[in-house]
């Protein structure tokens, strides 16, 4: 989980890009939730930041969730035409979470039917 407390600066976000994508492979985490409650102002490159934040993890087997996006910075991030992808939103750290768990279960099971489904291939 991180939660960002001061108004990003371009430097800034390039250093939480590369720790996080750091901690994910280190700690192997398969979810990542960040609380951009405190900011109010996102231009066009803290906005590729967060997606390429969200690509990135997915690559390393994590899944993003993004909380507490003021409705200003969602007004400026369709404005500038940013999409993020593979990016899931929710309201606060209490919704991303059950998102998060709720995603990671449904994956779980995917994989479990996937590995019975091979053994079940492999019996016959």
């Amino acid at each position: 989980m991180v939660t960002i407390q001061v108004d990003m600066h371009d430097r800034l976000a390039m250093t939480l890009e590369d720790e996080l994508t750091n901690r994910i492979s280190q700690t192997r985490a398969q979810g990542v939730l960040i609380d951009i409650s405190a900011l109010d102002i996102v231009d066009s490159f803290i906005g590729r930041i967060l997606a390429n934040i969200a690509k990135t993890s997915r690559v390393l087997g994590a899944q993003t969730v993004v909380v507490g996006m003021q409705p200003v910075v969602a007004i400026t991030l369709v404005e500038l035409g940013l999409s993020l992808t593979g990016i899931r939103t929710a309201l606060n750290v209490e919704k991303g979470m059950a998102l998060l768990r709720l995603s990671l279960n449904e994956t779980t099971n995917q994989v479990a039917a996937t590995k019975g489904s091979a053994d079940d291939n492999g019996e016959d």
